[in-house]
C-alpha cells in the first residue's frame, strides 16, 4: 500500500510542465481532485488489490498537484517581503501539518477507522479545489510545446528504479525483478538525459545543475525526504509491533 503511492509520486515527473502550459492552478485543482477522488475509493476498499491501485492514483493525484504548489506561490506574491512571508507561512503549515497529521492518523484509526485516514482528505479536497479560483490567480500559460519523449523516458526510468529499489527491499539485491528493474532504469534514464541534451524544450534542463547552489539544495531535498520518509516507515514499524503502542499512542510517541 505505502509502494504503490511511492511508486507514482516518486515516479511521475509530469505535473510541473503541464502547469507551465496548461496553466498552474487549472494543473493544482486536477491533482487535488484525482487525490481527493483516490482518497475517497480507497476508503472504500474491500479487496488487496484494490487499495493499493487507489493509492497509485493517489500518488498520480499528488505528483500533478505537488510541483505546482510552490510554483503558485511565486506567481501569486511580489517578490520581496510579501513572497518571503507568503513562503515562511508555507512552511510554517507544512511543519504543523506533520505534527497533526501524526496525531489525526492516530486518532482516526484507534476511534473511527484506518478508513477514515482516507476519507478525511475528502471534505478537504473538495473545499479546496472549491476555493482556489477565487483565492488563487491562474498564471500566465507559456507558449511552446510538451516534451514527450523526454516525459516518457523520464517517468518510465525513475518508476523503474524505485521499483527496483522495492523490489530489492523484498526480494535481494541479486533477484532477477531486482536487476532487470534497475537495467530498465540505467536504460531508460540514460536516453532521457540523451533526449534532454538535443531538444529545444526539455522537460528538464540539464543547465539547471550546473549551478552549484541550486544542485547542492537538490540534493538536501533528495537526503531530506530520504531520512524522513524511511524514519517514519520503520518507527511506526517499531513502536507498534515491537513496543506494542496503540496508533494513538504512536502519533503521540512521533510529535517531540
Amino acid at each position: 500500500m505505502l509502494n504503490a503511492y511511492t511508486l507514482t509520486f516518486g515516479g511521475l515527473l509530469l505535473g510541473g510542465r503541464a502547469g507551465d502550459l496548461l496553466g498552474r492552478r487549472r494543473v493544482f485543482i486536477a491533482g487535488v481532485l484525482i487525490f481527493t477522488l483516490a482518497s475517497f475509493l480507497g476508503g472504500l476498499a474491500t479487496s488487496a488489490g484494490w487499495l493499493p491501485a487507489a493509492r497509485a492514483l493517489q500518488g498520480i493525484g499528488g505528483a500533478i498537484a505537488a510541483p505546482t504548489a510552490l510554483a503558485l506561490v511565486t506567481t501569486n506574491f511580489v517578490e520581496g517581503e510579501e513572497r518571503n512571508r507568503a513562503f515562511g507561512v508555507f512552511g510554517a503549515v507544512a511543519g504543523a501539518g506533520g505534527a497533526l497529521g501524526l496525531l489525526a492518523g492516530g486518532i482516526l484509526t484507534s476511534w473511527l477507522s484506518w478508513r477514515w485516514v482516507l476519507f478525511v482528505n475528502v471534505p478537504i479536497g473538495v473545499l479546496l479545489a472549491s476555493l482556489a479560483p477565487q483565492y488563487i490567480t491562474e498564471s500566465e500559460r507559456q507558449s511552446g510545446r510538451f516534451d514527450l519523449a523526454g516525459a516518457l523516458t523520464s517517468t518510465a526510468g525513475m518508476v523503474a528504479l524505485v521499483y527496483g529499489f522495492i523490489s530489492a527491499a523484498h526480494d535481494g539485491w541479486s533477484n532477477l525483478a531486482t536487476v532487470g528493474s534497475f537495467t530498465a532504469a540505467a536504460v531508460l534514464l540514460a536516453t532521457f538525459f540523451s533526449i534532454e541534451t538535443r531538444t529545444s524544450q526539455p522537460i528538464t534542463p540539464l543547465h539547471m545543475f550546473a549551478d552549484r547552489n541550486r544542485a547542492g539544495s537538490y540534493a538536501v531535498m533528495l537526503a531530506l525526504a530520504a531520512a524522513l520518509f524511511g524514519m517514519f516507515f520503520f518507527l511506526t514499524l517499531f513502536v507498534q509491533d515491537v513496543l506494542g503502542y496503540s496508533p494513538l499512542r504512536a502519533g503521540f510517541a512521533f510529535l517531540p
